[in-house]
């Protein structure tokens, strides 16, 4: 026979077990927000970071091609840390007020978890060197084609520079007191002092050429082609095959000539 008061020793204890569980999740929740806007500022640091280094590939003419590192980090700081609707402008400078803030990213007073946009910095290599020339790294890149020596194959085609690695690095602001409500749960964010750091390695070799003149050039080395030599001598094969031929119809030899691999763009398809 069950007893009159335990009907009710047992509804004590189903909300004794829902405080303690309050206890651990409520601060949870709360948190919550401000990790997602961590994880934000995470994924455009690494955004950030792919925009620099595959600059690298578009500019891979050599060194003194590549953009101004004061440059891309002013790009960097507008493009990806300022408001989400900045417009895509040259020489176009974020400023530190709240128009050019990016309003998602602030804590529960408001205030901006990057204080000021020289906050976010661009470095190269794993020392995070300031210049492009820190961020090379050798490489392997002569082994796979098994030239013996002297042949330097992978120097006639530039294939000599290896990994090129570039660093974008955010710091953010240490969240304030914000009440005795939240104190608590926002303690142990006072004092994190977090830097997100991304990077992204690229191999801007030179077969990520601007057109196919650019490879014609490289490839057209001694060692590679050296074919090329012909060229001095194809008019007098070609008046050769001409007499021997007339008036045949074979094909004079393409000695010296690259232009026949090349692919080729229909004009109604350039429009």
């Amino acid at each position: 026979m069950m007893r009159r008061g335990t009907p009710r020793r047992e509804d004590g204890q189903a909300l004794t077990e829902f405080l303690v569980m309050a206890l651990a999740l409520v601060p949870l929740f709360l948190l919550m927000p401000m990790i997602g806007k961590y994880q934000d500022i995470s994924h455009a640091t690494e955004m950030a970071s792919r925009y620099v280094a595959f600059q690298a590939i578009a500019n891979n003419d050599g060194m003194s091609s590549y953009r101004p590192p004061a440059e891309l980090a002013q790009e960097v700081r507008r493009r990806f840390f300022s408001n989400s609707d900045a417009p895509i402008k040259t020489n176009d400078e974020a400023g530190d007020f709240k128009a050019n803030q990016n309003l998602f990213w602030v804590d529960a007073q408001g205030n901006a978890l990057i204080k000021q946009f020289n906050d976010v910095t661009v470095s190269f290599g794993s020392g995070h060197g300031a210049n492009h020339a820190d961020g090379k790294s050798a490489g392997d890149d002569g082994k796979p084609f098994n030239m013996p020596a002297p042949f330097k194959v992978a120097h006639e085609m530039g294939l000599k520079d290896g990994l090129y690695r570039a660093n974008v690095s955010v710091v953010v602001a240490n969240l304030q007191d914000i009440g005795l409500s939240y104190a608590s749960t926002y303690e142990q964010f006072k004092n994190i002092n977090l830097t997100v750091t991304r990077h992204t390695a690229v191999l801007p070799d030179t077969w990520t050429a601007r057109d196919p003149n650019q490879i014609d050039s490289r490839i057209r080395q001694n060692v590679l082609f050296p074919g090329h030599h012909f060229d001095t001598v194809k008019p007098v094969v070609n008046a050769a095959v001409v007499v021997i031929e007339s008036p045949g119809s074979i094909k004079k030899p393409k000695l010296g000539e690259l232009s026949f691999w090349q692919d080729e763009v229909p004009q109604d398809r350039l429009k």
